[in-house]
């Protein structure tokens, strides 16, 4: 039989920038009760040397509009015979990680309701498998609300376990978080379990073009 011939995916990855919190604030807004403010996001790009945030952008959709301060500022580097910044690219949805002493900590996912059921969550989910093994470290972990079944499903699926629960730990409603773990990634079974989830994601949805370098992103 000849081999399957992959298509490619319309999403790529790569670190985000802070040309992109304007759509991170809106994906954040359509996806938790409460958000980071941007400010705070910021401060995690340029000063966080443990944290890493990437984002999917499509890359056959067309770029963002710029806002009217961006074009401000533009139009100003023109002005004085600077090149232009290209319009920001469209952002799908994003992930981050801190790496801790002997793990990957989880601490935000999220995609834009528009572009929900096509892969994208796992996209990321397995960019955080990539950049946990770039790192040295073989554990995930993460903290998830009780109510959130679909991403519970997504987690089990990749084989986090439930260790526990953190009581009231979302401020803006005190509902419970279940904290999630992975067994280690050094395990033979458990990396060959990702391997397949990974070769099953792309024949369903593309190979995706992935950068995961560079950081800080400025």
């Amino acid at each position: 039989m000849a081999p399957m011939t992959l298509t490619t995916s319309p999403y790529a990855l790569r670190p985000m920038t802070v040309a992109d919190l304007a759509q991170i604030a809106e994906i954040e807004g359509e996806s938790f009760p409460s958000s980071w403010p941007s400010a705070a996001y910021k401060r995690e790009l340029q000063r966080n040397n443990l944290a890493r945030y990437i984002v999917a952008v499509r890359r056959d959709a067309p770029p963002r509009a710029r806002s009217g301060l961006g074009r401000v500022v533009n139009g100003l580097k023109g002005m004085l015979g600077r090149a232009p910044e290209p319009a920001p690219e469209y952002v799908a949805g994003f992930i981050g990680v801190w790496f801790m002493v002997d793990e990957t900590h989880i601490v935000t996912v999220a995609v834009r309701e528009s572009e929900r059921r096509g892969g994208v969550g796992e996209l990321l989910l397995l960019a955080a498998f990539d950049l946990s093994r770039e790192k040295g470290l073989p554990v995930l972990t993460l903290e998830c609300r009780v109510s959130n079944v679909a991403a519970q499903a997504l987690y089990e699926k990749y084989g986090f376990q439930r260790l526990g629960v953190r009581k009231r730990y979302y401020t803006d409603n005190n509902e419970d978080a279940l904290i999630m773990t992975t067994p280690s990634t050094e395990d033979p079974a458990y990396a060959a379990r990702i391997d397949e989830l990974r070769r099953r994601h792309r024949e369903r949805w593309g190979v995706e073009n992935a950068d995961l370098g560079g950081w800080p992103a400025e």
